[in-house]
């Protein structure tokens, strides 16, 4: 699988291509050129959403695992557990906050 970075590049590019190629169909009169270019500017979008899509469940994924880690601790009487949680559990929630 690709890294969700890389899928983000690629939808981006693919969305600044589209938007060229619909903008240059309009100007010259093209139809099928500007459907084509609003067909892969979509396509883009799309690949970007999906990317931002798996990071929030990335995020998720590690909220949970800190969660658990940090109750551990807890219950352990672990204080690096513990806080290893909180900072697991932190880096998630960043990571689906800059996902939206």
């Amino acid at each position: 699988m690709k890294n969700p970075n890389t899928r983000r590049a690629e939808g981006k590019g693919q969305e600044v291509v589209g938007a060229v190629q619909k903008n240059v169909g309009r100007a010259i009169g093209n139809e099928r050129m500007e459907a084509n270019g609003a067909a892969r500017q979509a396509n883009g979008k799309a690949k970007q959403e999906v990317a931002k899509a798996q990071e929030r469940a990335r995020g998720a994924g590690e909220e949970v695992v800190g969660t658990a880690k940090r109750v551990a601790g807890e219950l352990l009487d672990d204080p690096a557990l513990e806080a290893k949680g909180r900072a697991t559990d932190l880096k998630g929630t960043a990571r689906r906050k800059a996902n939206r």
